[in-house]
C-alpha cells in the first residue's frame, strides 16, 4: 500500500465513489491524486480516502488533468479538494461500470456504493476495520487467490540421466517430458514427489515456478442434455433469429431481438450459432439463465461447443470459485460467462452480445437492495456499448411483447422474431384437462386423477419417464386444529407455517424459523390455541406428493423429488438431474425449478397435481405467472421421438389461462390479462413503484409511510415535476387524469409482520415516460431517515406481498 504526503501537491483529480451504503451519498466526490501515486491510479480501483473526521474506502471512477474536466463531479471548489491517502487495490471492473453503476443508482433509487459493489470482485477487495483505539487499518480481501507451484525441465536437464537407484528422479523426469507439470498432478501420480524436485532443482535440471491457479467451478456433468450437437440444417425460425442478430451486431444498432420460440424449438441452437460468430470477431458473450438448476445443462452445452473458454458465475459457487471465475473473465482466460443475473456484472473487456433465456422469469429481479432487473440492466449496457440483447422465451413478459408491438423504448429497437415449429420433426404435446370437481362428485379422494393415475401407469409399464409438477415445497402448506380452526403461524411473522413430515418440523418460510411439532394422530398432538389433539395436516406439499407416488409406482420406477429442500447442498440440483437421466424410468416430481428449460427426450408425461395454487394470488401478475409455469412445464413432454402428454389438473377448467394452455394459444390468455390490466392501470401500459417502510414499532411505522407517501402526492400533484426521460420522445399531458400518477395507499402488506416487523406500503401508478424514480428519491431524501425504521423502493416492482 502506498501513504501520501498530505502536503504533497496534486498531479491529477479522481472522481470517487466512498464505500458507505447510504441513499445520501448519491454522487461521487472530488480528490487530489499526489504525485507518487499519478502512476499506479486506474480507474475502478479502491483508494483509501478522508471522508469528514474519519476515513473510508472509496472508488475511482474517473480521473482527469483538471478538476473541471473530471465527469460525475460538478462544481467543486479546489479549496475543498483533499488528496488520496493511498492505493489499496488495483483495478477489476468493466470499463463501463461506473455509469452502468450511476444509472443504476438513479434508476433504482439505491445508494451509489451498493450498486458500484455489484462490479466488484466477489471477495476480493480489502476492508477498512476500525481498531479499538479509533484508528483504522486495511484489511486484505477475504478471499485469496489460488495459486500453483509448476515444474518444468530446465535447457540443460533434458541431458541430465538420475542415477541407476534414484526411481523418484525418473518418474518426474518422465512425467515432465511431454511439458510443464504442477505439482498438484505430480502428487496425484507418484504421491509425494516433493524431495526429488528439490534435489533436481539445486542440481539446475528442473525449475519450479508459481503461478495463478483456477478454482475450477465444477466438476462437470453426465447429462445427456449437456452436449450440444450442431445440427446439419437450422429451422427457418432459428435463421430469421439469426439473422436479425448478425444485423443487429453489424449494425451497431443496440437492438433488442426478442426470440419468441415454443417450447423445444432450439433456441439455445441460436444462441449458441450467434456466439460462435462474435467469438470469431474477438468479441465476448454474456448468457443469463433463471434458475441454477439449469446451470449444468446450459454450461455443458457450451463447454461442448466453446471448450474452457465458458465461464460460470452463480450464488452456488463457493467464495473462492466465485473469485477465479471473475478473474477469468478479466484476464481473457474466459470469453463466455453463463450464470444467472450477478454474471451481467462480470468485468467484461470485449462484450459483444448478452443472451437473457427465458426472459419472463421473475427471479431476474433482484430481491435485495439495489432492486434492479436484470433484463433493463441488459438493455442499457447494451444500449451504452452498442451491441444486440438477445431475449428468448417460450412465454414472453407482457412488457417484452409490448415494447416489441410499440418497435422501440428509451429510443432503443425491439423487434420479435417467432419459431412456432420444433426441429427434425417433433411436435408439441397432447394436454389433457382432469376436472377435479368431477372426480370429486363421482367419490374419488386421490390426489391423482383417474387419467393421471392411468398415464403414470402407462409410463411406468413402457419404461419411459414422468416429470411431476406441484409448486408448494413440504409435506402439507400449513395445519390446521379441526376443532377450533387455529393454524399454527409464525411467532416472528404473520404466515402460516409449512409442515415439514421428515423432520416433524413447522418451518417458515419467510424468516426460517423452525418449530417442532406432532399433528394428529400422532401421539402429543395438540393445537396451540385450545390443545384439541385434532391438528391436522392441510393442503398437499411435495413430500406428500412424493409418499403418494412411491405407494402408487411399480419399484422399478425411482421417484426422485426436487425442491428447496432436497437442493440445499452444494451441486444437489445437478446430481438429482443426473440421476433421472441414468434411470431407466423414473418419475422427477418437484417445484417450478424443474418447470423451465431442461431438456429429456425420454420424458413423454408431464402432470401438474394442482394448477390453481398459483391462479388466485393477490397479485396483477398471478395469472401471467400461472400460464408461464403450466405452459413451460408442459414443453417438458415429447421433445424426442415419441409424443407426449399433459395432464393439467385444475379445479378451474375454463380458467383463461387453462384454455390457452390445453390450446396451445397464447392469445386465450394474452387478450384476457392485458384488457384486465389496462382497465386497471397496471404495467405494461404503466409503471409501478412499491414502497415498503418496516420497522418494530407498529405505529411509528405507519406514521412514517403516511408522512412519505402524503410527501409523494404533493409531487405527483406538481405539474412541473411532470419530466420525461430524455431518451423517450414526445411529451406528457398530465392534463388527463388517465396519465396522471396515482399514489395507492398506504396499507399494512399482504405479510403484515416479518421477523418482528411491522410492513406497511403504498404504490404509484404513473405514465411510462414519468420519472418515478426521481420523484421517489427526493422525496425521501425531504422526509430523512429514521434509525428504527427502514425502507425499500422498488421500483418496476414484482413483489407486491
Amino acid at each position: 500500500m502506498q501513504l501520501s504526503d498530505m502536503g504533497a501537491s496534486n498531479s491529477c483529480f479522481a472522481a470517487v465513489v466512498v464505500d458507505i451504503p447510504s441513499r445520501a451519498l448519491s454522487e461521487p466526490f472530488a480528490y487530489g491524486v499526489p504525485e507518487q501515486l499519478a502512476c499506479d491510479i486506474e480507474l475502478g480501483c479502491s483508494v483509501l480516502i478522508p471522508f469528514g473526521r474519519r476515513v473510508a474506502l472509496g472508488y475511482v471512477i474517473d480521473i482527469a488533468p483538471e478538476l473541471d474536466e473530471l465527469s460525475f463531479v460538478e462544481g467543486v471548489s479546489p479549496a475543498r479538494v483533499k488528496p488520496l491517502r493511498a492505493i489499496v487495490a488495483g483495478s477489476s471492473c468493466a470499463s463501463y461500470f461506473a455509469e452502468a453503476a450511476l444509472w443504476m443508482s438513479g434508476e433504482y433509487v439505491a445508494s451509489l456504493a451498493e450498486c458500484l459493489r455489484l462490479f466488484l470482485p466477489p471477495g476480493g477487495t480489502p476492508r477498512l476495520k476500525r481498531r479499538a483505539d479509533g484508528t483504522y487499518e486495511v484489511e486484505p480481501p477475504a478471499v485469496a487467490e489460488a495459486r500453483e507451484r509448476v515444474v518444468s525441465l530446465t535447457i540443460d536437464g533434458n541431458a541430465y540421466v538420475p542415477p541407476a537407484n534414484a526411481t523418484r528422479q525418473r518418474q518426474l523426469l518422465a512425467a515432465l517430458s511431454c511439458g510443464p507439470v504442477t505439482t498438484r498432478e505430480l502428487n496425484l501420480l507418484y504421491t509425494d514427489l516433493s524431495a526429488a524436485i528439490r534435489t533436481l532443482e539445486k542440481k539446475g535440471v528442473v525449475q519450479v515456478e508459481e503461478r495463478r491457479a483456477w478454482r475450477r467451478a465444477d466438476s462437470g456433468t453426465s447429462l445427456s442434455s449437456a452436449c450440444a450437437v450442431q445440427p446439419r440444417q437450422l429451422t427457418a425460425g432459428q435463421v430469421e433469429a439469426l439473422d436479425a442478430i448478425e444485423r443487429a451486431r453489424r449494425e451497431r444498432a443496440a437492438s433488442v431481438v426478442l426470440v419468441d420460440g415454443v417450447t423445444g424449438s432450439g433456441k439455445t441452437e441460436v444462441y449458441l450459432s450467434a456466439i460462435e460468430r462474435v467469438l470469431a470477431d474477438g468479441g465476448e458473450a454474456c448468457v443469463l439463465v433463471p434458475e441454477i438448476s439449469l446451470t449444468a445443462q446450459t454450461v455443458g452445452r457450451f463447454r461442448s461447443r466453446f471448450g474452457e473458454s465458458v465461464a460460470v458465475f452463480h450464488s452456488r459457487l463457493s467464495a473462492g470459485e466465485r473469485l477465479d471465475q471473475w478473474d477469468m473473465v478479466r484476464t481473457g482466460a474466459a470469453r463466455v460467462v453463463v450464470g444467472a443475473r450477478s454474471a451481467l456484472f462480470c468485468p467484461f473487456r470485449n462484450l459483444k452480445l448478452i443472451v437473457i433465456d427465458e426472459e419472463h422469469e421473475q427471479s431476474y429481479k433482484q430481491g435485495s437492495a439495489p432492486r434492479y432487473h436484470a433484463r433493463e440492466v441488459a438493455a442499457h449496457i447494451a444500449r451504452r456499448l452498442r451491441i444486440p440483447l438477445v431475449l428468448g422465451s417460450a412465454t414472453p413478459s407482457a412488457e417484452a411483447l409490448g415494447r416489441c408491438a410499440e418497435g422501440s423504448y428509451l429510443g432503443q429497437r425491439w423487434q420479435r422474431v417467432e419459431m412456432p415449429e420444433r426441429p427434425g420433426g417433433a411436435v408439441l404435446p397432447r394436454v389433457v384437462v382432469a376436472d377435479l370437481r368431477r372426480e370429486f362428485a363421482a367419490g374419488s379422494r386421490s390426489m391423482f386423477s383417474q387419467v393421471l393415475y392411468d398415464e403414470l401407469m402407462g409410463v411406468a409399464e413402457r419404461g419411459e419417464k414422468a416429470v411431476l409438477l406441484h409448486n408448494r415445497r413440504g409435506f402439507a402448506p400449513f395445519l390446521m386444529c379441526r376443532e377450533c380452526g387455529c393454524v399454527p403461524t409464525c411467532k416472528h411473522c404473520s404466515t402460516a407455517l409449512t409442515y415439514h413430515e421428515r423432520t416433524h418440523t413447522l418451518e417458515c418460510h419467510t424468516c426460517g424459523a423452525t418449530y417442532h411439532v406432532r399433528p394428529y394422530p400422532a401421539v402429543g398432538s395438540a393445537c396451540p390455541k385450545c390443545g384439541s389433539r385434532y391438528l391436522a395436516k392441510m393442503g398437499l406439499g411435495t413430500q406428500q406428493v412424493e409418499d403418494a407416488l412411491r405407494a402408487i409406482m411399480p419399484p422399478h420406477v425411482q421417484v426422485i423429488r426436487m425442491d428447496a429442500d432436497s437442493t440445499k447442498a452444494k451441486d444437489a440440483h445437478k446430481q438429482l438431474l443426473e440421476q433421472f437421466d441414468a434411470a431407466e424410468c423414473a418419475v422427477l416430481l418437484g417445484t417450478q425449478m424443474i418447470a423451465k428449460g431442461l431438456d429429456f427426450p425420454e420424458v413423454t408425461l408431464v402432470g401438474v397435481v394442482n394448477a390453481d395454487y398459483a391462479l388466485k394470488m393477490p397479485d396483477f401478475r398471478a395469472q401471467e405467472r400461472a400460464y408461464d409455469l403450466l405452459e413451460q412445464v408442459a414443453g417438458r413432454a415429447g421433445r424426442g421421438e415419441r409424443p407426449g402428454t399433459v395432464v393439467i389438473q385444475t379445479y378451474l377448467p375454463d380458467n383463461p389461462v387453462i384454455r390457452a394452455v390445453a390450446g396451445h394459444d397464447r392469445s386465450l390468455f394474452t387478450a384476457y390479462d392485458l384488457a384486465q390490466r389496462e382497465e386497471a392501470s397496471y404495467p405494461p401500459y404503466v409503471r409501478l413503484a412499491n414502497v415498503v417502510v418496516w420497522g418494530r414499532d407498529e405505529r411509528a411505522t405507519r406514521a412514517y409511510a403516511e408522512r412519505f407517501a402524503a410527501l409523494v402526492r404533493e409531487a405527483v400533484a406538481d405539474v412541473s415535476l411532470a419530466f420525461v426521460d430524455p431518451v423517450q420522445e414526445g411529451e406528457l399531458s398530465l392534463a388527463d387524469p388517465a396519465r396522471s400518477p396515482v399514489v395507492l395507499g398506504p396499507t399494512s402488506c399482504v405479510v403484515e409482520r416479518a421477523k418482528d416487523r411491522f410492513r406497511f406500503h403504498f404504490m404509484v401508478k404513473c405514465p411510462l415516460g414519468y420519472h418515478v424514480s426521481r420523484v421517489l428519491g427526493e422525496c425521501l431524501r425531504e422526509l430523512g431517515s429514521q434509525s428504527d425504521i427502514s425502507v425499500s423502493v422498488d421500483v418496476d416492482a414484482y413483489d407486491l406481498m
